[in-house]
């Protein structure tokens, strides 16, 4: 059976949908950070600041991923777990009313993006599930999100896409898993993955520059990304391969040379279980998070020489975003949320909502 894409009911309730805002109103100087979880049965969007009060919540249809992040107009954009069919865009304000973007009935979402060209562009990672390739979803943010467009990602299973610091190149991590939706993400194409980033040009849809792992470490797939104050890209990584090996999960890219993947101490490396959640830099760039939900744990790293810095332990935890120089905000699926630092741990709040995967600094 052919999937089509979200229902004539689902996306007008998504359309109508209101923002549900306390009353508390942020500064524009304050950071406020954007999840997605799950509260007395409902699915939503929230916006939070530091103390983890809320300052927006939208109810969503189904579970959300991450977002896409417009500083300098406060919007932003919702995307539901892969294979997702919607995607909403906000005002993180709740000033305007909330728009539905629809997936197109052959692509699905993977879950993240990117605004671009000055914020009048989107690009979302998508799957071409029928022609088994991976693009971005290209939407004119200007004209009520229309769909305009695609550029093919030059690999499969495309997964979090950043903005290059040079505002033209879309950077996107092709995690390498084939999967289509009638089948219930089940990985269809283990034996022959080949994971790599890439650089699209934006402007042209060329792929400026492509780097992938070894033969050896063709079912590591690269999922999630972050910048640090270099510009230098670092990723996490989820092993599809045998338990029973424990290859690196943490890489750092420079452009123009070959790709560096980092260990951190053996039993820390085997508590991480072959799976990085999230990746984040921390307010000063030179302190790299990546959350292991599988592990409990959060692990840091220097992003100067890739030594690693230590640790956190945090149930299910998986969010992470920068909060401060030398710490970062993680959320959990059992509801904490703290001021994480390497073997420093700052509780905000003890219990609340079911946080999903990721953390965003609006």
């Amino acid at each position: 059976m052919r999937s089509t894409g979200i229902d004539r009911r689902t996306f007008l309730a998504l359309a109508g949908a209101g923002l549900l805002a306390p009353g508390l109103r942020a500064g524009e100087d304050e950071p406020l950070f954007l999840g997605a979880r799950e509260k007395a049965g409902q699915f939503e969007a929230a916006v939070i600041d530091g103390q983890g009060r809320d300052r927006l919540v939208l109810p969503l249809a189904a579970r959300g991923h991450s977002f896409a992040l417009d500083p300098a107009t406060r919007r932003a954009v919702a995307f539901a777990r892969s294979p997702g069919r919607f995607a909403i865009a906000f005002d993180v304000d709740g000033a305007a009313g909330p728009v539905a973007i629809a997936a197109r009935a052959d692509r699905h979402f993977f879950g993240h993006g990117i605004y671009a060209a000055d914020g009048r562009l989107l690009l979302a990672t998508e799957n071409d599930y029928e022609g088994g390739r991976g693009v971005t979803g290209l939407y004119d943010a200007t004209d009520g999100y229309r769909r305009i467009g695609e550029i093919p990602t030059g690999g499969i299973g495309p997964h979090e896409v950043l903005l290059s610091p040079d505002r033209r190149t879309a950077i996107v991590a092709n995690g390498g898993i084939l999967t289509h939706p009638d089948y219930d993400r089940i990985k269809l194409n283990l034996a022959d993955m080949a994971p790599n980033l890439t650089y699209l040009d934006i402007e042209t849809g060329e792929i400026a520059e492509q780097v992938g792992l070894g033969p050896e470490l063709h079912q590591l797939s690269i999922r999630h990304m972050a910048l640090d104050r270099r510009g230098d890209v670092w990723f996490g990584c989820q092993f599809e391969g045998d338990p029973a090996l424990a290859p690196p999960l943490v890489g750092r890219h420079r452009r123009g040379r070959a790709i560096e993947l980092f260990t951190a101490p053996a039993d820390i490396h085997r508590a991480m279980r072959n799976y990085v959640g999230s990746v984040a830099v921390d307010a000063g760039g030179d302190l790299l998070a990546t959350s292991s939900p599988h592990g409990g744990l959060v692990v840091f790293w220097d992003t100067a020489t890739g030594a690693f810095q230590g640790t956190v332990a945090i149930d299910d935890g998986c969010g992470i975003a920068p909060f401060a120089p030398g710490e970062l905000l993680a959320s959990s699926g059992r509801g904490e949320l703290l001021a994480a630092a390497p073997d420093t741990r700052r509780p905000i709040l003890a219990a609340g909502p079911a946080w999903d995967n990721h953390l965003r600094r609006f």
